[in-house]
């Protein structure tokens, strides 16, 4: 299943510039998810990270793999309008920089889920180079039910 920015808007609620998923080339709802994010130059994060040399900041990296997760977990019509929310993240790893022209290709899978609880495995590639992988502990919220 192929989902277009338009789809996507309608499961995550991400907007511009937070919005850090492109497309998704594939889906298996609430099991996995493979989306693309292609950055440019014309990011508003690289007129401070770094000018003159611009590399996409690890925790946006880390927030486009999480959202192709989010876009898994949240496809299911019992969980839309749900917001994903982390609660950790563990076993992060960066392998090389991200930069303008890079098109980061993100594998997330479900590990496990109990209740609103649960752990997505996520791994980046660049032209097929790992370039960052982390897992994420989420709950799944209501957007009115964000404080309990």
């Amino acid at each position: 299943m192929i989902l277009d920015i338009n789809e996507i808007q309608k499961i995550l609620p991400h907007r511009p510039p937070m919005l850090l998923v492109d497309r998704i080339i594939e889906l298996e709802p609430f099991k996995s998810a493979v989306g693309i994010k292609n950055v440019t130059m014309m990011e508003p994060f690289f007129a401070g990270h770094f000018p003159g040399n611009p590399i996409m900041p690890g925790v946006l990296l880390l927030e486009a793999m999480a959202q192709v997760g989010g876009v898994a977990m949240l496809y299911p019509e019992e969980h839309r309008g749900k917001i994903a929310l982390f609660g950790g993240m563990e076993n992060v790893k960066f392998k090389r920089p991200v930069v303008p022209g890079d098109q980061v290709v993100t594998h997330a899978n479900l590990v496990r889920v109990r209740g609103d609880f649960g752990l997505l495995h996520a791994d980046g590639y660049v032209e097929d180079q790992l370039v960052s992988s982390a897992d994420f502990k989420f709950a799944l919220k209501s957007p009115n039910n964000l404080l309990k």
